[in-house]
């Protein structure tokens, strides 16, 4: 009976210490340039996502004093998608909320959702700064657009989403203990 959970704990361990540290820490550099810049972190993703986009925007606000925001608002979601199709609604956020100082981090764990492809070819026509995360397979679409994209070689959405969750929070509190 512990057998899945003592291979299921050994795996997730694996996959959040596949990364090449100096990833984590150019993402903070980046996370600390956007800051001194005056601007904010803009966290999209779906689903799984979407929750883990919330959890780490309140948590760089709150915790880490940098200002982040989400895209998690029904009326927005609804309305973007409504009058723009859902394939464009984060690209139409970006560019109703978005500015040239802020830093974008996008997160699909495919790395095919188009509404996020769609947005991360909007944040690089307008300069910003872009990390994606995304898993699955190695030539995913969205992994091939950002500034730093972190992969998680990994085809298990709870996997994929843990390790995510677990990377983004370890910057949050990588700027935390700097400070």
């Amino acid at each position: 009976m512990t057998g899945f959970f003592s291979s299921y704990f050994k795996l997730l361990d694996e996959k959040i210490c596949s990364i090449k540290f100096e990833e984590l820490v150019a993402v903070s550099d980046l996370v600390v340039q956007t800051n001194k810049k005056s601007g904010k972190i803009i966290i999209i993703g779906n689903g799984g996502s979407a929750a883990i986009a919330s959890h780490a925007s309140i948590d760089f606000t709150k915790a880490a004093n940098i200002r982040a925001i989400n895209f998690n608002e029904s009326s927005l979601l609804t309305c973007l998608s409504n009058d723009y199709g859902y394939e464009h609604w984060a690209e139409k956020a970006i560019e109703f909320y978005a500015d040239k100082a802020d830093l974008v981090i996008l997160i699909s764990s495919s790395g095919k959702s188009k509404n996020i492809i769609n947005a991360a070819f909007k944040v690089k026509e307008m300069g910003m700064p872009l990390v994606t995360l995304s898993g699955f397979s190695t030539d995913n679409k969205l992994k091939t657009i950002g500034d730093i994209n972190l992969w998680v070689d990994s085809s298990q959405y709870n996997i994929i989403e843990t390790v995510h969750q677990t990377w983004i929070l370890s910057v949050i509190d990588h700027l935390i203990h700097k400070a």
